[in-house]
């Protein structure tokens, strides 16, 4: 579980009048539970999963840019380094903190005229669609929980998530309900429950969405005050059906527990990329954080792949020292894994190390403790709470990652990570476009690095933070400022665009 944070934020009221969106369909969705209902949802899921997406090259759709959250886009984005030290940053702001990333839409169709348009959620789960050109506010929703959530410890810190056809988004909020949101106005389509107790389960990581399903997974507040537990939960898009349910702990259950009725507490899911997904196969990736361990149905402090349909474990891996790092509150799960290819996934953790581990001998379902193929330390050996970034070269892959006190790049060849470079300024979660490694600094500074050699391009000032990340998209630099356990109800946008 995230610790609780000392860093200051900056913030700035707005007293400018907007519309709150509150509209029909802000009832929470009961599942139909009529038979085959669940295996023709699952049928259409198949049949989708061969479908080829409709996403701009430049649109920034989901944290980390694609379903398995790689932080590097294939398109040129614009900003490289021969302009980005001319970039000129706007302010906007919100009506709230967003902690976390936005996402990006390019001509998105809103109010019956196209836009190039940014999306964010708020600490308190509004979803606010912001014009890239000019950042005017182009719609707001807020949710009914708004009122009796705000300046509390009940927060998101959720990115958003949008379809492939850009004409919805689906976020989170701190009433544990996922909503689809037209982009055309903030309408609400649907809204569903993913937790039963969202008083004490936390939806912190981000959204995904993967033919047809929004992926979405629960996590304790901040204290790990129980009862909680960490689980996995699929909707369908369409209709907002939970289809499905993995739970960390008890996990031959298939729906969402009462969190006091079970024994046992934690094993949150709370990643910056949340549950990422192998686009080749649709297999299901994520870390848990700490919380029981039995390698049979308790799955605390573990790497898990679970089948499309979160029905079945694929393959998992713990560490040899798993109950060590439950007693010391070291999470593996404060970030999520990479997927790097060739069988290669990389997890990384509160315990200061980055593990690499051969996904090849991890497979099945029965308990795989210990056995990663090389461990490095995170940057500075600190903490890590970011999530990974990963390049493919013609002939390297490159891994990226800061924590509180460093950024490093590695290459990955013949089963080892072997160190690149290294910068002695932390950040979050990284992100590549065009040769060059934007990483937020939550001090208050957005760095840029060659991602080849390590050197830094620029330095771009902005406020301080704390999850938050930027993106580049269409030759703008988009970044959140400011920390969600502050409880502020007001907050600022930085978008940087060339002169």
């Amino acid at each position: 579980m995230e610790p609780i944070s000392h860093i200051e934020s900056i913030g700035a009221a707005d007293s400018r009048p907007r519309v709150s969106l509150v509209r029909r369909g802000d009832k929470p969705f009961v599942p139909d539970r009529r038979p085959g209902f669940l295996v023709l949802a699952l049928l259409s899921f198949a049949i989708a999963a061969f479908a080829q997406p409709g996403e701009s090259a430049q649109d920034w759709p989901h944290f980390g840019w694609d379903v398995s959250g790689s932080g590097a886009p294939s398109a040129d984005m614009g900003i490289d380094s021969e302009n980005v030290g001319s970039v000129v940053r706007q302010q906007i702001p919100l009506d709230g903190t967003v902690d976390s990333s936005p996402i990006y839409l390019r001509g998105a169709m809103i109010e019956g005229t196209s836009h190039d348009a940014f999306f964010v959620t708020t600490s308190y789960g509004k979803t606010i669609a912001i014009d890239a050109n000019d950042g005017a506010i182009l719609w707001e929703y807020t949710p009914d929980v708004y009122r009796s959530v705000a300046g509390t410890y009940r927060i998101t810190n959720a990115s958003p998530v949008a379809d492939e056809d850009g004409k919805f988004v689906y976020a989170a909020a701190p009433d544990g309900m996922v909503r689809k949101l037209a982009v055309a106005d903030g309408r609400p389509v649907w809204t569903t429950a993913i937790t039963r107790l969202p008083t004490r389960e936390k939806i912190a990581s981000s959204l995904n969405y993967f033919a047809g399903r929004v992926i979405a997974a629960t996590d304790g507040y901040i204290g790990d005050a129980p009862p909680y537990q960490g689980h996995v939960a699929l909707l369908d898009a369409k209709t907002g059906a939970l289809l499905r349910v993995w739970n960390s702990l008890d996990s031959n259950v298939h729906e969402l527990l009462e969190p006091a009725a079970y024994p046992h507490s934690d094993s949150g899911i709370w990643g910056r990329a949340g549950v990422v997904v192998n686009p080749a196969d649709g297999d299901l990736y994520l870390a848990t954080g700490n919380g029981l361990w039995d390698g049979k149905v308790d799955w605390g402090d573990s790497v898990i792949e679970l089948d499309p349909d979160a029905m079945r474990i694929l393959g998992n891996y713990t560490p040899v020292e798993t109950q060590r790092l439950d007693e010391e509150d070291r999470d593996l799960g404060s970030a999520s894994p990479a997927l790097l290819g060739g069988g290669l996934v990389v997890q990384g953790g509160k315990d200061g190390w980055v593990r690499l581990l051969d996904w090849r001998g991890m497979g099945g379902s029965l308990p795989h403790k210990g056995g990663e193929i090389d461990r490095v330390p995170t940057p500075s050996g600190g903490r890590m709470f970011g999530a990974f970034a990963v390049m493919h070269t013609e002939f390297r892959t490159w891994l990226f990652a800061a924590d509180t006190g460093a950024t490093c790049a590695w290459t990955v060849g013949d089963g080892r990570l072997t160190l690149q470079w290294r910068a002695d300024f932390g950040g979050t979660s990284p992100v590549i476009a065009d040769g060059l490694l934007f990483v937020f600094d939550p001090v208050g500074a957005l760095r840029v690095y060659d991602t080849v050699t390590g050197r830094a391009v620029a330095t771009l000032p902005c406020g301080a933070g704390h999850w938050n990340s930027p993106i580049v998209a269409d030759g703008r630099i988009a970044l959140p400022e400011g920390n969600a356990n502050r409880h502020l109800t007001t907050g600022l946008f930085d978008i940087w665009r060339l002169p």
